[in-house]
């Protein structure tokens, strides 16, 4: 097994890839760290965000950080397991923030692409729907989209859940 590895999973909303992720991580010896990128801004995220909160056990450290994970994750100690989920509310967020999201994404796929343990990324595939109607929603799905491209390029793994399955794409 290699020192350090990277894997990106992938899926759709509720596609049980934030469950397979966490199994990614467990499997390795604890302390773990859980970098959350979720903002409670209503109830059904407060509510998303107490579901993913209770299947954590102990041996688990959760960072709340909605903008600057790569600075997070370049603070990491060597060698710990780490969990980023997720890169496609961390991109909303860039895009809310008013932040250049190119120029924040090729900083976090630079920081992504030298991993000090095994990290696991998840994000997810927003662009197998329908077109979005306005500018906003397009502009998010084709970085999303980007994004993603930028990360698996560099990912030693990557793994596409379909309906709570894991389908290895890398």
């Amino acid at each position: 097994m290699p020192k350090s590895s990277l894997t990106l999973v992938l899926g759709g909303a509720r596609s049980g890839k934030s469950r397979f992720a966490e199994g990614l991580v467990t499997a390795r010896p604890a302390p773990w760290l859980y970098i959350a990128t979720a903002q409670a801004f209503d109830d059904e995220m407060r509510d998303r965000i107490t579901d993913h909160r209770a299947r954590r056990t102990d041996g688990w450290e959760t960072v709340e950080e909605p903008l600057e994970i790569a600075a997070v994750l370049g603070a990491v100690p060597g060698g710990r397991p780490v969990l980023v989920d997720c890169l496609t509310l961390w991109l909303s967020n860039v895009l809310l923030a008013g932040h250049d999201a190119e120029t924040e994404a090729a900083r976090l796929a630079a920081t992504l692409a030298r991993p000090r343990g095994h990290w696991v990324v998840v994000a997810n595939e927003v662009g197998l729907g329908i077109v979005p109607e306005n500018p906003l929603a397009r502009r998010f799905r084709d970085a999303a989209g980007w994004l993603n491209q930028r990360v698996a390029a560099t990912a030693d793994r990557v793994v596409l859940t379909v309906a709570g399955i894991p389908v290895e794409v890398k």
